[in-house]
């Protein structure tokens, strides 16, 4: 008769930890194991809010010094999933969420578009870990991570409208020295720069 052969299975360190439960198995936990599959996630779907050709062309180039947007997006993601993480520290929070606005700011987004980017975590922690954030152990934790993603995107809208508000002033500033300049350039040619201001005002 004849015998059946058996092999043995050879379990990693993450997969012993599993087996035998050593290890509780949190939504912290199960953020940390998913982290890069996650990030690429969240990455991927930043990159769909850009036209076709500008995501084409942000997902090619890969060189820091080519690309700064996909590097500075890529870098500033990762900060900010570590913090969710974490402690969410104000100062680190804040220094992440404005490089990658003040790219935003000047691009062509509405101001939810814009800060909206940091929703799209959630739909990435969903699809990667759909199943295991179903289950009664982690949906808890869940729901608290989700609130914190809510917080994000608060402070993420305050940082929008204040880059905003930093253009328009550059903006309203460089239009004062414009017309400074041109009234300027008036006076040399020889025309007076008080005959320019009553001309302005006898229109009416």
């Amino acid at each position: 008769m004849k015998q059946e052969s058996s092999t043995l299975k050879i379990y990693n360190h993450n997969e012993l930890f599993d087996l035998f439960n050593l290890k509780k198995m949190t939504l912290d936990n199960l953020l940390l194991k998913n982290k890069k599959a996650i990030l690429n996630k969240w990455f991927n779907l930043i990159l769909e809010t850009y036209p076709a050709d500008t995501a084409t062309l942000l997902k090619k180039e890969k060189d820091p010094f080519l690309n700064p947007v996909r590097s500075t997006i890529a870098r500033e993601i990762e900060t900010l999933f570590e913090e969710l993480l974490h402690d969410m520290n104000a100062d680190r929070l804040s220094a992440s969420l404005s490089a990658i606005l003040k790219i935003r700011s000047v691009q062509d987004f509405s101001p939810s578009g814009a800060a909206g980017f940091i929703f799209l975590l959630k739909r990435s922690v969903q699809e990667i870990l759909r199943s295991e954030i179903q289950k009664e152990s982690v949906l808890e934790e869940w729901l608290k991570f989700h609130s914190k993603i809510d917080e994000l995107a608060l402070l993420a809208f305050d940082i929008y409208m204040d880059c905003r508000e930093k253009i328009c002033e550059i903006k309203v500033n460089k239009a004062m020295a414009d017309k400074e300049m041109a009234l300027k350039m008036l006076e040399r040619i020889g025309f007076p720069k008080e005959k320019s201001q009553k001309g302005k005002g006898s229109d009416g």
